[in-house]
């Protein structure tokens, strides 16, 4: 489509650009006091941006601005996931103790700006675009993370995450030239139809550009050996931060990365035939079947020996990175369901998980494990939801985390004998995550003295709890309408060559 025709299945995306700079001038007439009231502002242009996708016809399948952005249902799934994670994110943001002291009016505009960029990433089908959008989405995560500027740990996460930015992006860059070099075409498209007719040394260079672009989208997830930056970045932000890094950018990171590697480094028809396979030389399936072992059992292992219940969800993050991994060496649309019905599934565990952390800290507790000694006597609420998002985060019936895993099993086991052993060691690593995840629930339970007073959240906190553990428990049972949006959404808009 033409720039000016794009225009018309724009409407999310101006409606977002809107909010953001209406959100920065309203801010001019808030004292620092209120400025957090700026949240409402982005909370109602995300309601009319998701409004304006729902109303959207999903039959239409496309691209906007000259080949720049696919318009699909495989976008408009993962703009609805960043919009649900960010609207949860910004209410848990309002009970947060830590933002105290600091004006928020930048904070909920940068992270309006950051959703903007995750739009693009999980559109973009040209080179160009694919850097810039995650670039956007990188240059804010860097500000958000040191928000807290008189928190030392808070300036050392963001500026580790510059610097681990910088290299990662410098290396994916490096990769795209060279894509962009032996194509002579920034498009996906055009590029994908170019590379039939390597030979040789250029076959060889476009190899080694696959694996410096690997290198960019495992940054991005968090996969090893790409996650250096993560535990302490995760560690250092705001927790409001920590819990949205550790869900919306990872996950339209797995969204590019698959759009990526099936349109350009594929055939472009992986979804339609799964015996249809990628043209390049490498042995695909193998290299992301190590990648997704090596980033499940770093980050269960590591997590294991961790001290503060933070830094453990931080490495827990990585771990169920390599679980999402493990279902994309099957280069079929089963792999991808799993990993699309998994991502719903965690959005609520793990920023349930994440809030509790928020909400012990503003009671006056830590992030130590001995801060949750006896919790569950203190503050029952507290750790019975803690407990549904432990359960849903280990993946035991009758929870979330369960269904999702068990669509990621099926999908490895169902390719054949070949990725048995994989479904093995994912089977190893999900019972070695039971022991902390079930420590945090020992610890509130069977630890310390009981408490002569119970503490009760108040309504809004409980609000908040209600909607991240119902549908951690619901969907463990009733999973048909997530099943269902995921099925309809596993359309891409692809050129079959």
């Amino acid at each position: 489509m033409s720039n000016l025709q794009s225009l018309s299945l724009y409407w999310p995306e101006l409606i977002l650009t809107v909010t953001v700079l209406l959100t920065i001038v309203v801010d001019l007439f808030y004292s620092n006091k209120e400025s957090g009231r700026t949240a409402f502002w982005v909370l109602g242009g995300l309601i009319l941006t998701q409004a304006a996708i729902s109303f959207q016809d999903s039959a239409i399948v496309t691209t906007l601005f000259m080949d720049n952005l696919a318009f699909d249902p495989f976008a408009t799934f993962f703009k609805s996931l960043i919009i649900l994670s960010t609207i949860l994110v910004i209410f848990i943001s309002q009970r947060t103790h830590e933002l105290d002291g600091y004006r928020t009016g930048e904070y909920y505009a940068l992270i309006a700006v950051m959703v903007f960029g995750m739009f693009l990433m999980a559109s973009a089908i040209d080179l160009i675009m694919v850097y810039i959008s995650i670039e956007i989405v990188s240059i804010t995560s860097f500000i958000l993370a040191g928000y807290l500027r008189g928190d030392r740990r808070s300036n050392e996460a963001a500026l580790k995450y510059v610097i681990y930015g910088a290299f990662s992006s410098g290396i994916m860059l490096f990769g795209l030239s060279i894509v962009f070099g032996l194509a002579g075409s920034t498009k996906f498209f055009a590029i994908q139809e170019a590379m039939w007719n390597l030979e040789g040394s250029a076959n060889f260079a476009f190899t080694l550009a696959a694996i410096f672009i690997l290198a960019g989208f495992g940054y991005k997830i968090s996969a090893v050996p790409f996650h250096f930056w993560t535990p302490d970045v995760y560690e250092g932000a705001p927790t409001s931060i920590t819990a949205y890094l550790s869900v919306a950018p990872k996950a339209v990171g797995f969204a590019v990365a698959i759009r990526f590697f099936n349109q350009v480094f594929g055939d472009g028809g992986s979804f339609i035939d799964p015996s249809l396979r990628t043209f390049t030389e490498l042995p695909w399936p193998q290299l992301l079947a190590i990648l997704a072992v090596a980033t499940m059992t770093l980050g269960n292992l590591v997590a294991i020996q961790q001290s503060s219940v933070k830094r453990m969800l931080a490495y827990s993050s990585i771990a169920h990175a390599g679980y999402m991994l493990m279902a994309l060496p099957t280069l079929s649309s089963q792999g991808v369901y799993a990993v699309m019905i998994y991502l719903v599934m965690y959005l609520f565990m793990n920023l349930g998980a994440f809030f509790v952390v928020i909400y012990v800290k503003s009671q006056g507790g830590g992030e130590s494990f001995e801060d949750y000694s006896g919790l569950g006597w203190k503050m029952p609420i507290v750790g019975i939801v803690m407990t549904i998002f432990m359960l849903s985060l280990t993946g035991i019936p009758p929870t979330a985390g369960f269904i999702g895993k068990f669509y990621l099993f099926a999908a490895v086991i169902k390719t054949g004998p070949q990725l048995y052993w994989l479904a093995i060691v994912g089977a190893i690593n999900s019972v070695i995550s039971l022991y902390f995840y079930m420590r945090v629930v020992k610890v509130m339970f069977f630890e310390g003295e009981p408490s002569a007073t119970v503490v009760v959240p108040p309504l809004a906190i409980m609000l908040i709890f209600m909607a991240l553990a119902i549908p951690s428990v619901v969907f463990g049972v009733y999973w048909t309408p997530i099943a269902n949006w995921v099925s309809q959404s596993l359309v891409l808009y692809t050129q079959v060559i």
